[in-house]
C-alpha cells in the first residue's frame, strides 16, 4: 500500500518536555526503510510545524496550552484527511497524546463523508477521557478520548466538525491500570469497552481480542489504532512519559497489531508518547517500529 508519514512533535500536552522529539527517534530507527522492506509505497511529509512551549501562554490551568494544541490538532485533521483522500494509509508519530483530536478527527470526517462509522482500538496505560472540568493536571493529553466521543470543551470536541468523531460503543480501551476516580465513571456511563491489566491477566489477550476486535469490525467500516506507548511496560518501553508497571508484554503487543491488521478494516495507525530523553538507547522508538509494521503485515512467517 502507499504509506504516509506525519509526524506530530507536540509536548505541549503534558508537563514533560521530550515527546516532541518522537518523531525524529522513530525515523532514526528506521521506519521508512522497514515499512519500505515489507513492499510498501512509503511517502514520509516531515514534521507539523508547532510553537515553542516558551513562546506562548498557558492559559487555562484546566486545559493548557489549548489554543497551540487545537490549532496544531486542526492542522493535523487536515493532513490526514488529505492522505486518505489520495488513497493512502496514515502513519501519524508523536508527539504526546494530545495530537489523537487531530488524527481521528481526520479520519472521522473523511469516512463521515461516506456516510461510514469508524471505530477506534487505543491501546493506553491511562484512560485519557478527563475534560477540563475533571482532570487534576489541566494536562491535554489526558483528555484526547474524551474529546473524540463529544465531551469536553469545544475547542476539541469541533476539530474537523460539530461532530462526534467515534460512537463510544466503537472504541476498544486495552491495557488501563491508572485510572483516575472521574474517570471510572465516564468510562462506565458512556459505554466505552474497556479491557484492564487486570482482565487481560484472567482472560489472556487472545480471548479478549477475539472478541472485542471481531465484534468492532462487524460494527463499523474502518479501523484507526491509537498507541500510547506507556501502555506497554516500562520494562520494554521506558521512554514515556507517564510509565506505570505491570502493562503489556512484548507479544500481547504484536498480537493486538496483528489481529488488527488481519480483520482487513485497519485504516490508520499513530504513535503516541514516544520520550527519546527518557529512553535507553532508542529502544522504545525501536519497539514502535516494530509495532508499526506487525500492523502493516510483517509475520514470522509470511
Amino acid at each position: 500500500m502507499n504509506i504516509r508519514i506525519i509526524g506530530v512533535p507536540l509536548d505541549l500536552g503534558s508537563d514533560f518536555k521530550g515527546a516532541g522529539i518522537g518523531p525524529t527517534a522513530m525515523r532514526i530507527a528506521g521506519l521508512q526503510e522497514k515499512l519500505e522492506d515489507l513492499g510498501h509505497s512509503v511517502t514520509d511529509e516531515g514534521d507539523l510545524l508547532i510553537a515553542s512551549r516558551q513562546s506562548l501562554d498557558i492559559g487555562s490551568e484546566h486545559a493548557k496550552y489549548l489554543s497551540e494544541i487545537q490549532r496544531i490538532d486542526s492542522v493535523l485533521c487536515d493532513h490526514v484527511e488529505r492522505a486518505l483522500e489520495h488513497g493512502d494509509f496514515p502513519v501519524v508519530l508523536g508527539g504526546d497524546h494530545a495530537m489523537a483530536v487531530g488524527t481521528i478527527s481526520g479520519v472521522a470526517r473523511f469516512y463521515r463523508k461516506q456516510e461510514k462509522k469508524i471505530g477506534v482500538i487505543w491501546i493506553d496505560a491511562h484512560a485519557d477521557i478527563n475534560t477540563a472540568e475533571t482532570s487534576l493536571s489541566g494536562n491535554i493529553h489526558g483528555m484526547p478520548l474524551a474529546a473524540i466521543i463529544g465531551m469536553g470543551v469545544p475547542e476539541l470536541t469541533h476539530i474537523g466538525g460539530d461532530f462526534q468523531k467515534v460512537n463510544p460503543q466503537n472504541v476498544v480501551l486495552l491495557g488501563i491500570r491508572s485510572v483516575d476516580k472521574a474517570e471510572k465513571a465516564l468510562l462506565k456511563k458512556m459505554g466505552v469497552n474497556f479491557f484492564t491489566m487486570t482482565d487481560i491477566d484472567k482472560r489472556g489477550m487472545p480471548d479478549i481480542l477475539n472478541h472485542a476486535i471481531d465484534d468492532l469490525a462487524r460494527h463499523v467500516d474502518a479501523i484507526h489504532i491509537s498507541l500510547d506507548l506507556d501502555g506497554l511496560d516500562p520494562e520494554i518501553t521506558p521512554g514515556v512519559a507517564t510509565p506505570v508497571k505491570g502493562g503489556l508484554d512484548y507479544r500481547e503487543a504484536h498480537l493486538i497489531m496483528e489481529t488488527a491488521a488481519d480483520c482487513g478494516k485497519l485504516c490508520s495507525i499513530e504513535i503516541a508518547e514516544a520520550n527519546p530523553i527518557l529512553d535507553i538507547r532508542n529502544r522504545t522508538s525501536e519497539t514502535a517500529v516494530e509495532l508499526i509494521c506487525s500492523a502493516l503485515g510483517k509475520r514470522i512467517v509470511d
